[in-house]
């Protein structure tokens, strides 16, 4: 499940994610929040026909996940890819007042248009730029809903990330230690 808040050339993806270290095999789960693109796309049909929206190129993702060994909402793996190149993000980076206090780390970030942990605004259209902060308690509001500690088992927790499944098997499938993952707690997405 995504909610997607769409504003005329970006958006906002938020959803819960579920991921595999490839180096240990600990697991991790949280709330993921993506800045993304929304591409002009021609004009189809009559005046009043449908039209495509397309979500496309990540500007910015915060992953507020905890590892599964940890106390739920703890936050201890959470962080944040500044840039991205293409589809692949940037390492990973770190912010203690984002593990500290995510939630309203994540409203200065949409305030701030991606400024506030010291990066560069996000590029977007001016208009959005400009509805964006507006926004922030929205953004929170729906990112709460899939924080680690709403998640408390592995089949929530797959209905939640079904859709991503075969991305989940990729990582299952280079794993630089496949004796150290969970294979009971992997097994709905394994199927």
């Amino acid at each position: 499940m995504q909610h997607i808040l769409a504003l005329s050339r970006s958006a906002v993806v938020i959803r819960h994610w579920f991921e595999i270290d490839l180096d240990d095999a600990s697991m991790e789960h949280g709330a993921r929040i993506e800045i993304r693109e929304l591409p002009a796309q021609p004009h189809r049909g009559s005046e009043s026909a449908s039209q495509l929206t397309v979500v496309d190129r990540v500007l910015w993702r915060a992953d507020l996940f905890d590892r599964l060994t940890d106390p739920p909402g703890s936050f201890g793996v959470a962080h944040y890819h500044p840039r991205f190149t293409d589809n692949e993000p940037s390492d990973r980076h770190w912010d203690a007042a984002l593990s500290a206090d995510p939630w309203t780390w994540l409203g200065d970030q949409i305030t701030s248009l991606g400024a506030a942990a010291g990066g560069a605004p996000w590029a977007l259209d001016p208009a959005d730029a400009a509805e964006l902060p507006g926004l922030a308690g929205t953004v929170v509001a729906t990112a709460r809903q899939f924080g680690p500690d709403r998640c408390r088992s592995a089949a929530e927790c797959y209905q939640l990330t079904r859709d991503v499944q075969e991305a989940v098997q990729i990582m299952m499938a280079t794993l630089r230690a496949p004796e150290r993952l969970d294979r009971e707690r992997t097994a709905l997405w394994a199927a």
